[in-house]
């Protein structure tokens, strides 16, 4: 079946799974005015779901068959482990006329279009900082996606943070990196609060000057265009505070230690994806 345009800023949204990716990505949908909340739709018998998504307009349907029935967009939000399972139990009313995306991580789009039965098919990669509209997505379109597909999921992405696309072959480093890398972010702004309590600092404002210098540095790269090692020229003058704790990362092996985590994280997104 050839598939259909489905109208820019008129169509229907749903989602298979009503957890808090889902639920993350649907309020920054609203939000951002990509779409209203009466064009978007899940389904989930759990009170406190139910309330989650209701409490920002959303419709919330008995069963997964009744969002398939009522949407031209489908995001499946489940479980990586389950998603086989799910699609396949979808798959009699799924057809090209709708765009399906996935946000399972590990679950590759060769298997995503076998089991849905098609392929216009988009895999995305979003992160944790979803929650807090500030995600790192990357997508990836399969064999029948249109461009004009692509556009429109990088923009409902784009109401969470920023996207990206890229070639699948690329996914599993995109997980070591951004997938596990707000949990490096997490240790670091942790032990820089250790660090400033060691120092003497109260727990409270160390924890806060943490948090804020991480955020500030981040902007900094972003916002100035300059490399981060001129950035960090740019604060460690000759003989001063900033070069001596270098030195002690350096010592420490901070840079090979992280270069290290990601390679890690990687190979083991490749092995859970064989598995």
């Amino acid at each position: 079946m050839e598939a259909i345009n489905i109208p820019c800023d008129s169509y229907k949204l749903g989602f298979i799974g009503a957890g808090k990716l889902a639920e993350s990505i649907a309020k920054g949908v609203v939000k951002s005015g990509v779409l209203p909340p009466s064009s978007i739709r899940t389904a989930h018998s759990g009170l406190s779901r139910k309330s989650a998504f209701q409490s920002f307009g959303v419709k919330v349907l008995d069963h997964n068959h009744q969002v398939i029935e009522d949407s031209d967009v489908v995001v499946f939000s489940v479980k990586p482990q389950i998603v086989k399972d799910v699609v396949l139990q979808l798959r009699p009313l799924l057809s090209e006329k709708q765009l399906l995306v996935s946000v399972g991580a590990g679950v590759k789009l060769k298997d995503l279009q076998e089991w849905a039965g098609h392929g216009r098919f988009i895999r995305v990669m979003p992160n944790t900082p979803a929650a807090v509209g500030q995600a790192a997505s990357v997508m990836c379109l399969g064999g029948s996606a249109r461009e004009e597909d692509g556009e429109r999921i990088a923009k409902l992405f784009g109401a969470i943070g920023k996207v990206w696309r890229a070639d699948e072959k690329y996914f599993d480093a995109i997980t070591g990196l951004s997938g596990s890398g707000p949990a490096y972010i997490y240790l670091t702004i942790e032990a820089l609060a250790d660090g400033g309590v060691a120092a003497g600092l109260p727990r409270e404002l160390a924890f806060g000057l943490a948090t804020q210098t991480v955020f500030g540095a981040a902007a900094m790269v972003t916002n100035s265009g300059k490399h981060p090692g001129q950035l960090k020229d740019d604060v460690a003058s000759p003989g001063g505070t900033t070069i001596a704790g270098i030195h002690e990362l350096e010592k420490g092996g901070y840079r090979g230690t992280l270069m290290n985590a990601v390679v890690a994280a990687t190979q083991r997104g490749r092995e859970l994806s064989k598995s």
